[in-house]
């Protein structure tokens, strides 16, 4: 299997959610055009609050929909773009992915992977139980968390559902994803 967009979202307003779109614009280094969280510096709140200055490496959330039918499969039913993510894909491991991968997205866009999404209250405050159910404890007991990876684009193109995506870089030494 081939990995794969299923459904692209977008949100203007600060909000956990985004809306689906029927496609979704991707600007060099800026994110997801009139979205929320998109921008040459952070934009989520937290860090905005923190260090306002810091660059935003979370200008793009991947999300797999591997995620959502485990969670499914748990009793938390939660559709796609309804974990805030702008892009949910199929077929790519994306957890697994070493920090700096880069994937094309359909024929033009680009991003690179900066880490993983650190789930916040937020996610709880959505659907109760659903925090606990996308963090996990390895055998050695060390966290893991599976909402996703995060990127900035590197080359802006338009995104839209049952586009290809391609692994154009995987950096010779895997360094695992850490949260952004």
């Amino acid at each position: 299997m081939s990995a794969l967009v299923l459904s692209v979202h977008s949100k203007a307003s600060h909000a956990f959610s985004k809306d689906p779109a029927s496609s979704i614009e991707l600007v060099e280094g800026y994110g997801v055009v009139g979205d929320a969280h998109s921008g040459v510096t952070v934009k989520h709140r937290s860090r905005v609050a923190k260090d306002s200055t810091q660059p935003n490496l979370r200008q793009v959330h991947l999300l797999h929909q591997e995620l959502l039918d485990e969670l499914a499969e748990r009793g938390l039913k939660v559709e796609p773009g309804q974990m805030g993510e702008n892009i949910t894909t199929t077929g790519l491991p994306l957890l697994s992915l070493s920090e700096g991968t880069v994937l094309r997205i359909g024929p033009k866009a680009v991003i690179r992977v900066t880490g993983l999404r650190n789930p916040c209250a937020q996610i709880e405050n959505f659907k109760p139980g659903l925090l606990a159910a996308v963090l996990d404890r390895t055998p050695e007991g060390e966290l893991v968390r599976k909402a996703g990876v995060m990127g900035v684009v590197l080359v802006s193109g338009p995104v839209t559902p049952r586009e290809r995506i391609e692994v154009l870089v995987s950096p010779a030494t895997h360094s695992p994803l850490k949260p952004v």
